[in-house]
């Protein structure tokens, strides 16, 4: 629910996330691709107003996991209105069945879990069917299951470096951008680094070097509220972020429907809680 000093309250937590951003960055080995994290704002169960209070704060990237709420929020008319410049980013599970809703949606920037060769496919002759007008090509990163999960989406790692030969060279719709992963949640950072994170980094460079692709043209979308800085320090380019600037996320009918804590104060803990999880930790090069 939008309050009175929610206002404020995003526009610190905002503010703190891009300082955290920032001081990975000077943490991350000169060795890596100098390029600037994106920070995608994940929106996910929170009001439009939100969305236009971050918008206004500076924030221009946002990311959305479903569909359907992704359709509503980027079609609102007060979004539509207020945020002329939002880019938005799909992070969620993607069926084929839902490819045609997804790429009708305005000011759609990048979708980030395309998983398979054959969603390739669907996503780039939508796209150029619904899309004839235009010769821009669609931003599209390629998930991959970097813990094996069989509860995670996403590609086997081995099959990344031919699937990418075939976005590249049979969907001319689509830019390939780079690769994604969620990876296993909760891991202790004090012990090593992330596994999933230097899975992702070693895939890249299989790419690079098979498709002759520079590495600076390959991004990674890996790291979140409890982790991205950890994955800038490694690598990341595209770090999502929800919890830590929106505060807890408001699902129906959930345990106890308690309040979420403001996104200042949740900001102040994941900082913590993270400085200690990487007091011990010692960033490799690649």
């Amino acid at each position: 629910m939008w309050r009175v000093g929610m206002s404020e309250e995003i526009g610190k937590a905002l503010q703190s996330a891009m300082d955290r951003v920032n001081q990975a960055v000077a943490r991350r080995s000169k060795s890596l691709p100098a390029l600037p994290p994106r920070l995608v704002a994940v929106s996910k169960t929170k009001p439009p107003e939100m969305v236009i209070e971050a918008y206004k704060q500076g924030q221009r990237n946002f990311g959305e996991n479903y569909v359907n709420e992704l359709v509503d929020k980027a079609s609102n008319t007060e979004i539509l209105e207020s945020c002329p410049e939002i880019e938005w980013h799909f992070i969620g599970h993607l069926q084929k069945n839902n490819v045609n809703k997804l790429l009708g949606v305005p000011h759609l920037f990048m979708v980030e879990t395309v998983d398979s060769a054959k969603l390739a496919d669907k996503v780039n002759s939508s796209w150029q069917r619904l899309r004839a007008a235009s010769s821009q090509r669609l931003r599209i990163m390629l998930q991959i299951n970097t813990s094996g999960e069989q509860s995670k989406h996403g590609l086997p790692p081995e099959e990344t470096v031919n699937t990418v030969k075939h976005i590249v060279s049979q969907c001319t719709a689509l830019h390939f951008s780079g690769l994604m992963t969620i990876g296993r949640s909760g891991f202790d950072l004090s012990q090593a680094q992330n596994p999933d994170f230097q899975m992702l980094l070693s895939q890249r460079k299989k790419v690079c070097d098979n498709l002759n692709l520079p590495m600076e043209d390959v991004e990674l979308s890996m790291g979140m509220s409890n982790d991205f800085e950890h994955a800038i320090e490694v690598g990341a380019t595209n770090v999502r972020v929800g919890s830590l600037i929106f505060g807890n996320r408001d699902y129906p009918n959930s345990a106890a429907n308690t309040p979420s804590p403001s996104p200042e104060k949740r900001s102040k803990v994941l900082t913590e809680e993270a400085a200690k999880k990487m007091e011990h930790l010692t960033v490799s090069e690649h």
